[in-house]
């Protein structure tokens, strides 16, 4: 399927691996110049080298934690610097921490919502003037189906995701005029590094009979449980779902979180 979105410009952020990587793969083959950003300059490094190698990939990089308040208008800048404009940003950028409203931390909410919420509205409202001066943009947050299948044992995380489906609808109303669809990726249980490092110690402490099995023996348990597909999704089956939401054969969804969950109705 030809998306339509060759010579596009776009900004993926959290893309030095896992999903934020897949999706920047996925725009790069549909003939997109992108801007991978990501805090660790070595990973990202290591990302930007492999990234490369497709043919005729046009590939920027920018180390930067988009927590930073001044980290949105030195991302877009790159973008523009790098490509001469800006049309696509997906707001990959995040971590998930486990506990409840009791045993999570101040400084545990100050640091998820910095990076996860806080970043992504820095993120819009810097992008956004760029895509009405293009008169075309497609914005992707991604967020979780904790936002709409609350787990307390996530409470930072999953309040922050139902926060974020919020601000996509929000934005979405304000910028459909402007020709820019918004439109967030609810995901559920997927098999990344981030999942693996986060999700799967969570799932020790819940369920005392895993806690003897290897990480990819607890993600193939939980998986089964949790999903009607019997599985984890991987990186590759959301970027595709990003790319469609960020190219020209999407026109009209926005405003929605797609949830990439293999129809689980829960979250652990």
């Amino acid at each position: 399927m030809d998306l339509g979105i060759a010579g596009r410009i776009a900004i993926v952020t959290g893309a030095s691996a896992g999903i934020g990587y897949a999706v920047a793969e996925e725009l790069l083959a549909n003939g997109v110049s992108v801007l991978v950003v990501a805090r660790n300059e070595a990973r990202l490094n290591e990302a930007s080298d492999k990234l490369r190698r497709h043919q005729g990939a046009k590939v920027a990089t920018l180390a930067a934690d988009v927590a930073e308040p001044e980290s949105a208008k030195l991302v877009i800048g790159k973008a523009i610097e790098a490509f001469g404009g800006l049309h696509i940003l997906v707001n990959n950028a995040g971590r998930a921490h486990a506990g409840g409203l009791m045993s999570s931390s101040e400084d545990d909410w100050e640091e998820m919502t910095g990076v996860k919420l806080t970043s992504m509205r820095r993120m819009c409202k810097a992008a956004v003037p760029h895509m009405q001066k293009a008169g075309w943009g497609r914005i992707v947050n991604m967020s979780s189906i904790g936002g709409i299948y609350p787990n307390p044992k996530l409470f930072v995380s999953h309040v922050l995701s139902a926060a974020i489906n919020n601000l996509t609808k929000s934005l979405a109303m304000e910028v459909a005029k402007d020709g820019i669809l918004v439109n967030a990726i609810g995901i559920g249980a997927v098999a990344t590094e981030n999942w693996a490092n986060n999700m799967v110690p969570a799932v020790r402490r819940a369920r005392q009979e895993f806690s003897t099995l290897s990480d990819d023996e607890v993600i193939a348990r939980i998986s089964a449980e949790l999903t009607p597909v019997g599985r984890a999704g991987t990186a590759r089956e959301v970027a595709a779902i990003a790319a469609f939401l960020s190219s020209e054969r999407n026109g009209f969804v926005t405003g929605d979180t797609i949830e990439a969950s293999g129809g689980a109705d829960r979250f652990m």
